[in-house]
């Protein structure tokens, strides 16, 4: 699916007797209520003239489409579209008046046919390809349900165990497997593409090719006892991997009342099912990070003055470690030549080491070839020195948490890299001011904050100062793209974005655990929220000594709202660290699986001796949604100090970078949204309650404390230009 503006459909007739619709919408010709409209209207005239035997439907440059305009979910949210509900306007067009013509029509695919773009080539009677095509229906990650006859007419083409595979998981098939499950009719060359198309619209209309309705097809469909028990497994699978969404459940309902009741019904159901998810709050927000992630890369003042980004043809990383090594992974394998620099032999064997492991695991895997593996390993070259540095375009230091370390190298880094080099920190909570204090290049000094594993986690945190040119950030945003991470454009402070909203996300937890709450039932209440594991369980998995380092900064720079827990330090003292040693919040066995672990009770008491802390019994009988706010409501506060501080330009990229920095799940729109949904007044009255009784960790920031007390969105924009940006 995409956003697009207003888009068209034109005709042309050829001698042949072939009408050729096609779509145009750019970039991706997206279904719009515009382009549906015409569509219909071509359609229409083409079924009234003589002169037109078949039709072919194709999209402008090289794309057929990418789906129904997503726009235009947002305006029917928002109330602004008084058009007809989605569902029945496919009914009416694609069901009723194309796929039941007297004209046989023909789907030519070139480069996708995804959501609506592939509902549309499976409502005309046969599908052409060229090669490499990419067929899906990615709606349900949308929020939305293929609601364009999707749930009907894929599991009648290609089988409903295949469909219900397509549709839940949201992946896409390329064309040659799309051929072989019996999706697409035939693939050919694409200078081929129009010709074959016509050549079979017309052989359909002649009756020397059968003339299929993709929707009356039975043949790849079980018998109805099979059905249901294949459905009853995906609804369970359903409710296991996504217990908080109600749309793919909704979804496999339609598609269940096809098969039983035949596909009127079941174009029918998926209409109303269609027209009600768009209310749903997870739809909601979904849709709202769909649109916030592509809202990353403007930054005003910035990407608004027509600067290009400049080529980058070499990166240099110093630190081989876990971080290093999996920036240097993105880097090669989106061609970008990058040399590891390491202090001695030894770690920049290591280093290397875990960048050939990377790759290997995705050989393993099937997603890389043996050749591919030798091709981009081959862009790696390891140094001890700078000397290979005097020909860099970027480079990104990745070494520990150690300003005095930090200053050194960029103060050498400085004597031996080009003029134009860009000068990057992967730093997570470290000031950059400080760390280019000894230099005089602070105008292409920048941060370049990768989650860990680089590799693979999706955000690129850029951290600007007052100094770093506009240059160097548009620059960073193009690196960013083409190595794949939604970048997100922030301030310059302690903790950046991510780090800083989330700092008191563990430490309410500890607070709560000291103050009578149960650990694991933290864990439990916040993985059910939608996080990928809770803070407890998150502290292990990074280690107490990272836990230890990134609570210090806090600690320093926010000494009066910061809770200071003995738990992890008095952990460490008796070799606990975590996952590593097998021993932390939980035990770990050979496998990594935790368990709760019975010892963990007498860390808990020997903290609350040493802080002073006392049980209270409120704490001690906390119902989730009251672990959910007392966890959550902190970050809120902290997200809203990061807002009103200018450190971020808009609250959809606090959502974003929450989302794909810290797995907040994204089906509830990021933490600001999610804010706005419960409600500021709401939040800033629990807030005050508990600084009351517990201090000034839980004190609601003047931000906060002025849009709460009129009720007023914590996203709406800020009224004058505070922004550090």
């Amino acid at each position: 699916m995409a956003s697009g503006t207003k888009g068209k459909t034109t005709m042309e007739v050829g001698a042949d007797g072939v009408a050729v619709i096609t779509l145009i919408n750019p970039p991706v010709n997206s279904l719009s209520f515009d382009v549906l409209y015409s569509l219909k209207s071509n359609y229409e005239e083409a079924l009234s003239r003589n002169d037109v035997k078949a039709i072919v439907v194709t999209g402008a440059k090289g794309k057929f489409s990418g789906g129904f305009d997503i726009s235009g979910f947002g305006e029917i949210q928002k109330g602004t579209m008084k058009e007809p509900k989605v569902g029945y306007i496919s009914i009416d067009i694609l069901t009723d008046l194309l796929e039941a013509a007297r004209k046989p029509s023909v789907a030519a695919i070139d480069g996708l046919a995804l959501g609506g773009g592939l509902e549309l080539s499976m409502a005309c009677h046969a599908r052409i390809s060229a090669p490499g095509a990419q067929l899906g229906l990615p709606e349900l990650q949308l929020g939305v349900i293929p609601g364009f006859g999707g749930t009907q007419r894929l599991p009648r083409l290609v089988g409903l165990t295949k469909a219900l595979e397509m549709i839940l998981t949201s992946k896409p098939v390329k064309a040659e497997e799309g051929h072989s499950l019996g999706l697409i009719d035939a693939v050919v060359p694409p200078a081929e593409l129009l010709n074959a198309a016509r050549r079979w619209a017309l052989d359909i209309a002649e009756r020397r090719k059968p003339w299929v309705s993709s929707v009356l097809k039975t043949d790849k469909l079980p018998p109805l006892g099979e059905a249901r028990e294949i459905l009853k497994f995906a609804k369970d699978q359903t409710r296991k991997q996504a217990p908080n969404m109600k749309h793919p459940l909704m979804c496999l309902e339609a598609v269940e009342v096809g098969i039983v009741s035949g596909p009127r019904a079941g174009l029918e159901k998926e209409a109303q099912v269609g027209s009600e998810v768009i209310n749903l709050d997870t739809t909601k927000g979904l849709i709202h990070v769909f649109f916030s992630q592509r809202g990353t890369t403007k930054v005003p003042g910035v990407t608004d003055r027509g600067l290009v980004p400049r080529k980058i043809n070499k990166v240099a990383i110093i630190g081989g470690g876990l971080m290093g090594s999996g920036i240097a992974t993105a880097l090669i394998l989106s061609n970008y030549p990058v040399i590891l620099k390491e202090v001695n032999e030894k770690f920049l064997e290591a280093g290397i080491g875990r960048v050939k492991a990377n790759l290997q695991s995705r050989v393993k895997k099937g997603k890389m070839s043996k050749e591919k593996f030798e091709k981009t390993m081959s862009l790696l070259k390891g140094s001890l020195d700078y000397e290979s540095f005097r020909d860099v375009d970027m480079v990104i230091e990745a070494v520990i948490e150690n300003i005095s370390l930090k200053q050194q190298i960029f103060a050498d880094l400085e004597k031996y890299c080009p003029q134009h080099c860009i000068l990057a920190s992967n730093t997570s909570t470290i000031d950059l001011n400080k760390i280019g204090e000894r230099t005089k290049s602070q105008d292409r000094i920048i941060g370049a904050h990768f989650f860990s594993p680089a590799h693979v986690m999706p955000l690129l945190e850029i951290v600007r100062t007052n100094h770093t040119s506009a240059q160097v950030i548009v620059d960073l945003l193009d690196v960013g793209k083409k190595i794949r991470k939604t970048p997100v454009v922030v301030g310059n402070c302690t903790g950046f974005a991510v780090n800083r909203m989330f700092f008191p996300y563990t430490q309410a937890a500890m607070f709560l655990v000291e103050h009578g709450a149960d650990p694991y039932l933290i864990d439990k209440a916040v993985s059910k929220f939608g996080m990928p594991m809770g803070p407890f369980r998150l502290c292990d998995l990074v280690g107490f000594g990272v836990a230890i380092a990134t609570a210090t900064q806090f600690i320093e720079n926010f000494t009066e709202r910061t809770y200071k827990s003995m738990i992890i330090p008095l952990m460490q003292e008796d070799k606990r660290a975590g996952e590593a040693t097998r021993k932390g919040f939980y035990l770990y066995d050979d496998k990594r699986k935790a368990k709760p672990d019975p010892e963990l009770k007498k860390y808990i008491e020997k903290a609350r001796s040493v802080s002073g802390a006392e049980l209270d019994p409120k704490l001690e009988k906390l119902s989730e949604k009251e672990i959910i706010e007392m966890t959550f409501f902190p970050v809120v506060n902290e997200a809203c100090r990061v807002f009103a501080e200018g450190i971020a330009v808009k609250a959809a990229d606090l959502d974003i970078a929450g989302i794909f920095g810290m797995g907040f799940p994204p089906y509830r729109g990021g933490i600001m949204f999610w804010a706005d949904s419960i409600g500021s007044k709401y939040i800033y009255s629990k807030l005050e309650e508990w600084s009351k009784t517990y201090g000034e960790f839980f004190k609601p920031c003047a931000f906060l404390a002025e849009r709460g007390s009129k009720g007023a969105p914590l996203s709406a924009p800020l009224e004058q230009g505070r922004s550090r940006l």
